[in-house]
Formats: structure tokens, sequence, C-alpha cells
């Protein structure tokens, strides 16, 4: 194993390069929320927007290049486990395999579990302006916008679940961090690369990092996080693409 000085410096460039670096961007975008006129819920976070409005197949490239350059850092993390031992063992990543089904299952529930109450954290936080609306998904009507949605949240999926759970809680745990430390710094992290869209938002990423750490901690495998997150983030976009035309509090 690496010696201690090295592991901490590769958790620190691995964050720097991904949601470490996503959480000090997010970090400025608060403080320029907060310093706006209008109050922190009459602002809208827009998410999934146009990279070239006007030009669908330019927009295209832009968002499919979105989506791959996402993964890349998740890569990156897998590849500097490696150095520790076998990828697939230590992350449960034996899939497809024998575990298929209860890994559905689990990611199934563990995506109902997180996202009903995290659906009434964010009307709550929202009504006592704690929180920015969050406009979901805002592409265009165009026969490629939902595929680029799915992608999108496959994409967010890998890149958080393998970078802020199976990556950072192996790391610490490899640098003798005790386990509530572990999930605290996990759910933390998670939580900051959130705040753009408010305190709501850190809290309630927050609360999902806590949960997901720690079925992590006792199953080793990353799988259903990576299709938790996934459903979560599907349902929100697609939702939010057909229903908030619909639905006062989308």
């Amino acid at each position: 194993m690496a010696p201690s000085s090295a592991v901490r410096r590769e958790v620190l460039l691995v964050l720097g390069v991904s949601l470490g670096q996503s959480a000090a961007y997010s970090l400025v975008s608060l403080i320029g929320k907060l310093t706006e006129q209008k109050a922190l819920a009459q602002q809208t976070t827009a998410l999934n927007v146009s990279q070239a409005p006007g030009r669908p197949w330019l927009d295209l490239s832009y968002q499919l290049l979105g989506v791959f350059f996402t993964v890349v850092p998740a890569l990156l993390a897998l590849h500097l486990l490696a150095v520790r031992g076998p990828v697939r063992s230590t992350l449960g990543l034996e899939w497809p395999g024998r575990r298929v089904w209860t890994d559905l299952g689990v990611g199934a529930a563990l995506a109902a579990v997180i996202g009903v109450p995290g659906l009434g954290l964010y009307v709550a936080a929202v009504a006592l302006n704690l929180n920015t609306q969050i406009a979901a998904a805002n592409l265009p009507d165009v026969w490629w916008a939902v595929p680029v949605l799915v992608l999108g949240a496959a994409a967010n999926g890998l890149l958080e679940e393998i970078v802020v759970v199976g990556y950072l809680v192996t790391r610490l745990s490899d640098l003798g961090w005790r386990t509530w430390h572990v999930v605290a710094a996990s759910a933390l992290v998670r939580g900051s690369y959130h705040l753009y869209q408010g305190f709501g938002g850190f809290v309630g990423n927050a609360i999902m990092g806590v949960v997901f750490a720690l079925v992590f901690l006792r199953t080793r495998r990353v799988g259903p996080l990576v299709l938790a997150h996934t459903l979560l983030d599907v349902v929100a976009y697609l939702g939010y693409t057909y229903l908030h035309d619909r639905v006062g509090f989308l």
C-alpha cells in the first residue's frame, strides 16, 4: 500500500478534478444567490440546459461530450484503486453476475427510500426560503432530449457514487479513519457540491450521503448506489419535463 502522505495527496487530487472542484464552484454560486436582491426561494436553478440554442446537432454534440467527461474522473478513481487490488472485488462491481437481481432490488428500494422524503424536504426548504426552485430539465423539444437526460443521470450516478462513496470511503478507510469520520466526510462532500441549490439541497444530499456510505460499508457494493442515484435523477429529470406545467411545486 502507498504511504499515507501519498494517499492523502491522491485523494485531494481526485477530488480537485471532480466533485471537490464542483463543491468550490457550488459554494461561490450559493454566495452569489444569497447576495441577490431576490429571496432564495424566488430564484431558479436551471439544470440540463441547452449548450447551443437553435442548433440541435451542435447542442447534441456538447451534451454527449458533457456526459463522457463527467464519467472520466470516475474512471480515474477506479484506475487508482486498481493499484490497491482488484477493483471489481473492492467495490463489488461484478456486474452482471450472481447478485444482479439483489443489486437491482437494493438500488430500487434505496431510490424509493431517498426519493419520496427528498421531494418533501425540497418543497419544505423552498417554502422556508432555504432553497432555490430547481428546474431539473431545460433541453429543447428534440428527439434526443430524453436519451440525453437518461445518459446524464447515469453519468452522474457513476461519477458521484464511484468517487464520493466507493473511492473516498475506501481511501479514507485505508488511512485509518474511524467509520463515522469516513461516513461524515463522504456525506459532507456530497452535500457541499449541491450547495448551488441552497441549504435544502445541502442537507438533503448530506443525509443521502450518510445512508449511501453506510450501505456501502455494509455491502461493499457500489452498483446498487449507482442504480439508485440514476433512478432518482431519471425520475427528477423526466418528471420535471412532463409535469412542471401541471404541478404547482415543480
